[in-house]
């Protein structure tokens, strides 16, 4: 296969990915949120699913998750761990794919890099050399 022809199906393969990826944050994020999965701390948490990585190969998708306020994210890990045959099936259910694509699911810690990093910027440290650089510009 030539080059750019092997480049292209690379990057519909990749735009494949991400497109399946988002459809199946908001199959899983709606079915969170309706109350679909009837376990006492999946439903006294609210979940955000910002985001679902799919593999290649589509068959497993690692599902990033946050419970609000980053509160018991230990519990909500091991509840969506307990309740991920269901989830698994009714997202399969919502979403037309060959195979139902297994379930793996992490805490998303994008939000608390991010206050980290604001809270560095914010440092009198930080701050000084800031104010230097544009002192020199």
């Amino acid at each position: 296969m030539p080059k750019h022809q092997q480049k292209a199906s690379t990057s519909r393969g990749a735009q494949r990915q991400l497109r399946v990826g988002e459809i199946m944050r908001h199959a899983i994020a709606d079915i969170l949120s309706q109350g679909g999965v009837h376990d006492p701390i999946l439903e006294t948490n609210l979940i955000t699913v910002p985001e679902v990585r799919m593999s290649p190969d589509l068959k497993l998708a690692t599902v990033y998750v946050m419970p609000l306020g980053g509160r018991n994210t230990e519990l909500v890990l091991k509840a969506l761990a307990a309740n991920k045959s269901f989830l698994r099936t009714e997202a399969a259910r919502r979403v037309n794919l060959k195979y139902a694509p297994d379930l793996r699911f992490r805490i998303d810690e994008r939000f608390d890099e991010a206050e980290r990093i604001e809270k560095l910027l914010r440092t009198p440290a930080v701050q000084r050399d800031l104010q230097q650089d544009s002192d020199e510009n």
